[in-house]
């Protein structure tokens, strides 16, 4: 498998509205799931926060996550979030509290670690 574009689209909850975050997934899942499967999606998962939900999806290049993002039923979907305002965040890479995903890189030590030194006068 090469390597897939991860995408967020965090749905926040709001005290002015009606509806909730989880309600609000729960009424476009299948919706969402199904425009994800026929449009070239690798993964997604949902998370459920104590503040709200995220969507996270990948895709193998951007054109994909674009063509899919610019569908009326996914714009649909976001225009209905419980506050389209304040409580939608769309962004690259994986959202929320999650922990890094990516390895990181060993550090060279500086030159200075690499000499060797005098031992000290007894």
């Amino acid at each position: 498998m090469t390597a897939a574009d991860w995408w967020a689209i965090e749905i926040a909850d709001s005290e002015h509205a009606e509806t909730s975050a989880a309600a609000w997934r729960d009424a476009y899942a299948q919706t969402l799931g199904e425009s994800l499967v026929t449009n070239g999606a690798v993964l997604w998962e949902w998370f459920e926060h104590s503040w709200g939900v995220i969507l996270e999806v990948a895709f193998r290049e951007e054109r994909t996550w674009l063509n899919w993002r610019s569908l009326p039923g996914t714009q649909a979907a976001l225009d209905a979030v419980p506050d389209p305002l304040n409580g939608l965040l769309v962004h690259r890479g994986h959202g929320g509290t999650s922990g890094g995903y990516v390895l990181s890189v060993p550090r060279i030590p500086p030159p200075a670690d690499r000499v060797a030194l005098p031992e000290p006068a007894r």
